[in-house]
């Protein structure tokens, strides 16, 4: 496979927070001006998301929210009453309906991949981008946030890091196939992994390859 990397000088180490392209130009390339964030958990998908509609002037979505909210249930208490088979069910309704929304930055579950035939139909209105870390990153950022570990039930019975491998060996390979860039956060912070999202929106050529609507494998940063 082919992919571009950026590197960031060792010089530099402030983020550039001005705009560096007009961003009504650059959408005509975007179908329905929409970004998919998509990855495994404690990723950054949705600070990276907030940080990302905040600069480009778009709304915000978090799935998993949003499930919540019309659920009246955390997903921890969904997944006790009723399953994960309920909780993707909910999941997939609401993928569904987001296929048509625009003028947005959308925060996936790290699971809503899993809906490969809609997750196909989504790839084609918006551009996708793979928010991906390594398993002791992934670990270290899920045993930081106490919050999040409460609220979000285990997949498995395992311990975590047996879990996060053994979902990771078994998500990347949809991940890949079902997103347009992908961006290592490992050891980037929230602003530098946006910047590397600007750079790519600044790029006509790589653009011009999501406005003919063809998925691709994913160009790495």
């Amino acid at each position: 496979m082919s992919f571009t990397v950026y590197h960031k000088k060792e010089t530099d180490t402030t983020l550039d927070t001005s705009p560096i392209f007009p961003v009504n130009s650059i959408y005509m390339f975007i179908p329905r001006r929409k970004i998919i964030l998509t990855g495994y958990r404690a990723t950054g998908k949705t600070l990276v998301g907030l940080m990302l509609a905040q600069r480009l002037n778009l709304d915000f979505l978090d799935m998993d929210e949003m499930i919540e909210v019309r659920a009246g249930q955390s997903i921890h208490q969904i997944v006790a009453q009723q399953g994960w088979e309920q909780f993707r069910l909910l999941e997939r309704d609401l993928l569904s309906e987001l296929i048509c929304r625009k003028d947005v930055v959308i925060s996936t579950g790290g699971g809503a991949i899993l809906h490969q035939d809609i997750w196909s139909l989504l790839q084609q209105t918006g551009l996708v981008v793979w928010l991906g870390a390594d398993i002791d990153t992934i670990c270290r950022r899920l045993a930081a946030d106490e919050k999040s570990t409460r609220q979000r039930p285990t997949l498995t019975d395992s311990d975590i890091y047996t879990e996060v491998a053994h979902m990771l060996v078994a998500r990347e390979p949809l991940y890949q196939k079902g997103s347009h860039l992908a961006v290592d956060t490992s050891n980037k912070t929230a602003g530098e992994i946006v910047h590397i999202i600007e750079l790519a929106l600044a790029n006509d050529e790589f653009l011009r390859t999501i406005e003919a609507s063809i998925p691709n494998d994913p160009t790495f940063y």
